[in-house]
């Protein structure tokens, strides 16, 4: 079947009253298509989401450890992890991986009551924080459009046509990433999930 090379677009913005993260839904090995309706969005806590383009497995298996990990934060200190700690703890624990790399590209997302955050995370551990973020196979093409028209305190709606702009954009010219977009928006109002067609 060849080299396997994972495919995804998944983005990330932080406008004014929080962050939006988007996915589109394909799984694809190579050139075969293995899913059209997965979930590459996860929440993690009410303020915290991430979006990850990789092996499915990986993915998996970092949003368990995260998942448990926010938890046992909050069970110990009954406070709430932070999205720029949570970052931290997943560079540590891909750095830990290294020699046996979880293939994955990461964007998490998450807000607190006067900050907003995104970061992107390689393979290896990397932490890179931004405004906006994209990774996966599509990440040339959605960070074309997030540069371009990306501002500073954008609107809720504003923000999301940005990401849905994005994502569409990277579908149309990237064939590993496809079959409609999931978004998760976390604000002060609660976190949302929407769907929308590619």
């Amino acid at each position: 079947m060849g080299e396997y090379v994972p495919g995804a677009t998944v983005v990330g913005l932080v406008y004014s009253d929080g962050v939006i993260l988007g996915a589109d839904r394909r799984a694809a090995y190579g050139t075969f298509i293995i899913g059209k309706s997965v979930k590459k969005i996860f929440q993690v806590t009410p303020k915290i989401g991430l979006a990850s383009a990789g092996l499915i497995s990986d993915v998996q298996t970092i949003v368990r450890e995260l998942n448990y990990h926010a938890r046992m934060f909050q069970y110990n200190t009954s406070r709430e992890i932070t999205a720029k700690a949570l970052s931290k703890l997943l560079s540590n624990i891909l750095f830990a991986n290294r020699l046996y790399p979880l293939i994955t590209q990461t964007v998490i997302g998450g807000f607190t009551f006067n900050t907003h955050g995104i970061y992107v995370l390689d393979a290896l551990g990397s932490v890179i924080e931004d405004k906006y973020a994209a990774a996966g196979s599509g990440t040339e093409i959605a960070l074309g459009i997030l540069e371009a028209e990306y501002r500073e305190g954008m609107s809720r709606d504003d923000a999301k046509q940005l990401v849905l702009k994005a994502i569409r954009t990277a579908l149309q010219r990237d064939s590993a990433s496809g079959n409609g977009i999931d978004l998760l928006i976390l604000d002060r109002s609660g976190p949302a999930e929407e769907n929308y067609p590619g």
